[in-house]
């Protein structure tokens, strides 16, 4: 019987850019934030990785799951509209990036891109077969499950990534949604 592989996937603590509905740039975890993941579930794995930005690796730290940064780990890049607020957007160009998943019209990192980043990093997770723990955003959770379910693009904003939620995934021949922590 083969063995299981486990991937626990951590979305990072609350920021102000999610507070205020707001695409983020790089920035540290709000109070709240902190206190939070301060409080969550301890993990543990033969290695931790997290994305570069400074509110994965503040997550990761919190944690006490000081890792090492992957970039392929970041955060879905939101292009010009980095910073600016998600109603700022016009209504024609929002509704296009909330439905197209090849959409780039703000210069940055389509969905499809993000879930083929995903699905990459996902497949040298397997074939290392070292348990993970990834401290990451929720653009790269929702990629993951999607690659895991082999579900649509289109799917990517039914999914609804909580602030320092665990999601995991096991590994045997094939990536399951095993249960979230």
């Amino acid at each position: 019987m083969q063995k299981v592989l486990r991937l626990d996937l951590v979305s990072h603590g609350m920021t102000e850019a999610m507070r205020k509905a707001r695409f983020p740039v790089d920035e540290s975890l709000t109070a709240a934030g902190r206190r939070a993941i301060s409080a969550t579930t301890r993990l543990t794995a033969a290695r931790v990785l997290t994305g570069p930005e400074r509110r994965t690796v503040e997550t990761a730290a919190l944690m006490g799951l000081p890792g090492d940064e992957d970039d392929r780990l970041r955060d879905l890049d939101a292009g010009a509209w980095r910073g600016g607020e998600l109603m700022s957007v016009a209504q024609d160009e929002l509704y296009a990036w909330l439905t197209d998943p090849a959409f780039k019209g703000h210069g940055g990192e389509s969905v499809c891109e993000v879930i083929e980043r995903t699905r990459f990093w996902m497949a040298e997770i397997a074939s290392e077969g070292m348990s993970t723990v990834a401290v990451t955003h929720p653009a790269v959770i929702r990629a993951a499950l999607l690659v895991t379910l082999d579900a649509p693009p289109k799917s990517f904003w039914r999914i609804d990534i909580p602030p320092g939620h665990v999601t995991r995934l096991h590994y045997r021949g094939e990536w399951t949604l095993h249960y979230s922590v």
